[in-house]
């Protein structure tokens, strides 16, 4: 190359660097394409489609969708038409090669298999609560996840939330001393989804939209019904975890949280009559935990299908349970959450007068999904606040309660084992069984 055409080219490349629109830099206010995650959404409509609508997700480049029923996908595909589209997730994380991190939001009985296939494939994942369908799943979920170093989150959205933060603040500053029981309800199922359900006698023929071979995915084999979807499928056991899978994970989570808690060693069940493939109308399970720490032991109470606790004679006149919350009785006085890790608030009106809020020693998350895409871009499991080293822990707890429900007796849980000690019967619902080319 002579010095003229050197010259001449140097100049070209100068003004070229100068003309690049600003976004593609990442100015100030703009986020650069190569600065935002690749995001793949499993089960894309009605809780996947409003995941992905979340701001601080479809602001990442969402590059493919998969779901089963075309038509529960339709909202999703027309959100981001960009996106390739799928039925089988296996086929997706085959062929689409540019994923970074995939969103799971399937019935229950197909998050684990998911999830895991995501993490084996190299992607970050966040997948909606319960986590899972079994204990083992939740045991193998949060290994994997440990040994790859990905980022993963439960779809916990108060989790994220002062709520969380403060009521365990409070605890922890002694605000009602020493906590003896939580109580927990949810007005779930009731009019949420049919529950009991028995199994329907007639074989309808699967509409044309909808792939029932995928839909079923890991669980056993039957005809397709409309009684199972959408949105109907949380109280059958092969597919749902009940009110436990829905709420508990909401509700009971500042207690989890708040104290501290580990695997119970312990629960039983009070509930209407049992079904033989779905879950009753309505539970109380009663979870046991040891003392820990300077923490005494506990008892955690849940309660669904219209049944709530006692309300507590400390509260102010006129205020009562509500739908959905927790409170936490302690030796001085109660703390009252409401849903989904509610603001807490402190009863009786005595207690409350002179009580000053304990400094908020516990850093504040930026937004649930938005700490998850955050910690997905850094790399960095630990800021995601309810991935799996916590949820996988606490998913675990919520379903050996499950447990004593299924099996209608107390089970005496052996964690180092994985196992209910006096329940050799519940081995099939701790690990379960899958068909061909759906498992773990």
């Amino acid at each position: 190359m002579n010095r003229r055409r050197f010259l001449k080219s140097a100049a070209a490349a100068a003004f070229t660097v100068h003309i690049i629109p600003r976004h593609v830099l990442g100015a100030e206010g703009q986020t650069a394409p190569s600065d935002k995650l690749n995001i793949a959404g499993v089960g894309v409509g009605g809780q996947g489609g409003g995941d992905l609508g979340d701001g601080a997700i479809s602001s990442q480049n969402i590059v493919a969708l998969c779901d089963v029923d075309a038509n529960s996908a339709a909202g999703s595909v027309k959100r981001f038409p960009k996106a390739e589209v799928f039925k089988d997730y296996r086929v997706m994380l085959e062929k689409c090669k540019g994923i970074d991190a995939v969103l799971v939001a399937t019935p229950d009985h197909m998050h684990a298999p998911v999830a895991l296939a995501a993490m084996r494939a190299g992607k970050h994942v966040y997948v909606e609560k319960p986590m899972c369908h079994s204990v083992e799943e939740a045991r193998v979920m949060t290994k994997v996840a440990k040994e790859t170093g990905l980022v993963t989150q439960m779809g916990n959205q108060g989790h994220g939330g002062e709520g969380l933060r403060a009521t365990r603040e409070w605890i922890q500053a002694g605000a009602i001393g020493a906590i003896k029981e939580a109580h927990c309800w949810s007005d779930r199922p009731g009019k949420w989804w049919p529950q009991p359900v028995q199994r329907p006698t007639d074989t309808p023929p699967v509409r044309a939209t909808l792939d029932w071979d995928l839909w079923l995915g890991g669980a056993p084999e039957r005809p397709y019904h409309p009684c199972y979807l959408p949105a109907k499928w949380r109280g059958w056991f092969d597919f749902g975890n009940g009110a436990m899978g829905d709420m508990a994970v909401h509700n009971m989570d500042p207690a989890f949280y708040a104290l501290d808690l580990d695997t119970p060693i312990a629960t039983q069940a009070q509930t209407s009559e049992p079904q033989a493939e779905s879950f009753p109308a309505w539970e109380i399970i009663t979870y046991e935990f040891a003392a820990k720490g300077a923490r005494p032991a506990v008892k955690v109470l849940w309660y669904d299908g219209g049944k709530k606790p006692v309300r507590p004679e400390e509260f102010d006149e006129g205020f009562n349970l509500g739908d959905n919350g927790i409170y936490f009785r302690g030796e001085k006085g109660v703390i009252f959450c409401e849903g989904w890790a509610g603001m807490p608030r402190l009863f009786p009106r005595a207690l409350r007068k002179d009580f000053q809020p304990p400094p908020k020693t516990i850093p504040r998350s930026i937004g649930h999904r938005a700490e998850w895409v955050k910690a997905c871009k850094e790399r960095k499991p630990e800021d995601s606040k309810a991935g799996f080293a916590y949820s996988g822990p606490y998913v675990e707890s919520l379903l050996i309660g499950n447990l004593a429900s299924w099996l209608q007796k107390r089970v005496e849980w052996d964690a180092a084992n994985m196992k209910a000690s006096n329940a050799p019967e519940a081995e099939p619902f701790i690990r379960k069984k899958y068909r061909a080319g759906f498992g773990i």
